[in-house]
């Protein structure tokens, strides 16, 4: 048995076909492209800017997360094709030095243009303007490379740190915005002035969508509670305890009933819920809020939640609407370990934002991809149904193929021991076909 790299014009990423049929569809590398100025003679440009940052994009979504890595993919014949380009003649992809160029050249402006292009992005996914959304707003600890731009010693982490903002549609899975911040908690003007900003621009989109914001503890500020009250916005935040909520008759009695019951019926944890008015000195009037009591042989546990909501019992708002923002905490951990959007590395803080938007670009393409694979119909589709991005990737973005380049006609052959093939062929076939 002899071995040798003679195999010809071959990729083992031929599933960067379906990311370019997706990103066709949604047009996210133009849209992100048109916010930032291209100030190059047009006649000598090799390299289109939409093309560099889709390069980009379909690189971090197979797996290929720095910059660096494009040097190496710069002549693979899948990813020359995903963009476009001949599998075996003309100039390869951008290299590296061109991608981080272009990493720092968005202004500050620009990256606000290009963060509004995001929220349109979310919007026009749906087909029409939902009834209403509701969206999880929280952030995740980034640990710094460095002395960079807006790291902070975080006590509570323990490390110097970002801490970025991530907004999600979490029943949907969709990211919504990510903004890189400073690594302390956000006060309450400042996350009142991400928030506001956030309703106006999907406001733009959608008029009459019916909007409400759920975050934990740190985002039940009174800035952010009177501004959603005044825009019509519906909210469910997080209430950490005091003395003063821990002293209300209806909290107390609801305690005492929930211990006494557990006592007397042998039970390990016993449950009781309970709602009242509460209004702290800073507050401008009183609101609803609602406690989760867990009695239990290790003693009483009380959570609170503050809501704008006057319909539906204490134990729906706390047990149904407010413990499911536990799932953004899935969708972060999927935006950062299986998307390495935490490779904020350079010392500029608009460059590591540039980074953070088009990591969520790459996001956007698997998300698509996963929404193709529930459309199809085949009989090993219910194993991806619900699988995470590390394994569609996997699956549907690894996958060896042969590009055959004749006088008129480009062949794409996979491997015939495809374990998905039937799935792949679904989706390639549903989706818009890549550029020629």
């Amino acid at each position: 048995m002899t071995a040798a790299f003679d195999g010809g014009r071959l990729t083992s990423d031929g599933g960067v076909l379906l990311l370019a049929q997706a990103e066709r569809a949604m047009g996210i590398c133009q849209r992100l492209a048109a916010c930032i100025a291209d100030p190059r003679d047009p006649a000598r440009v090799v390299h289109r800017l939409d093309d560099i940052l889709r390069a980009r994009v379909f690189a971090i979504a197979c797996g290929y997360e720095d910059a660096d890595d494009l040097d190496a993919l710069r002549d693979d014949p899948g990813f020359r094709l995903a963009l476009g380009k001949l599998p075996g003649s003309g100039a390869g992809l951008a290299s590296q030095p061109t991608m981080s160029r272009w990493e720092n050249a968005p202004t500050t402006r620009e990256l606000a243009s290009m963060m509004v292009a995001m929220i349109d992005i979310y919007c026009a996914s749906y087909p029409a303007p939902p009834v209403a959304v509701t969206l999880d707003i929280d952030d995740t600890c980034d640990v710094v490379h460095g002395y960079q731009q807006l790291s902070f010693w975080n006590g509570h982490h323990g490390e110097r740190c970002f801490l970025p903002i991530h907004v999600y549609d979490t029943a949907t899975g969709r990211p919504v915005a990510m903004l890189l911040r400073t690594g302390k908690t956000p006060s309450g003007a400042e996350a009142a002035g991400h928030i506001r900003r956030l309703v106006r621009h999907i406001r733009r989109n959608w008029p009459e969508t019916h909007i409400t914001i759920r975050g934990d503890g740190h985002y039940g500020r009174p800035e952010v509670m009177a501004f959603c009250e005044a825009a019509g916005i519906d909210y469910v935040f997080g209430l950490p305890t005091n003395a003063a909520l821990r002293a209300d008759p209806a909290i107390v009695a609801a305690a005492d009933a929930c211990a006494v019951k557990r006592a007397e019926e042998g039970r390990a944890i016993l449950r009781h819920y309970a709602q009242t008015r509460y209004g702290a000195k800073s507050w401008k009037s009183q609101r609803r809020v609602v406690a989760r009591i867990e009695a239990s042989t290790l003693g009483m546990d009380i959570r609170y939640v503050v809501t704008s909501l006057t319909e539906g019992s204490a134990e729906h708002i706390y047990d149904t609407l407010y413990c499911a923002r536990g799932q953004v905490e899935n969708l972060i951990k999927r935006h950062k370990a299986q998307l390495a959007s935490d490779r904020t590395s350079c010392r500029s803080a608009n460059a590591n934002q540039v980074r953070l938007i088009l990591h969520t670009a790459a996001y956007w393409l698997l998300w698509r991809i996963s929404q193709e694979v529930q459309k199809a119909v085949a009989p090993n589709t219910m194993s991806l149904a619900a699988a995470e991005f590390a394994t569609l990737r996997l699956r549907l973005l690894k996958v060896a193929a042969r590009i055959i380049e004749s006088t008129t006609r480009i062949r794409v052959a996979f491997t015939s021991a495809c374990p998905d093939a039937s799935v792949f062929r679904a989706i390639a076939t549903t989706l818009p076909p890549a550029p020629a």
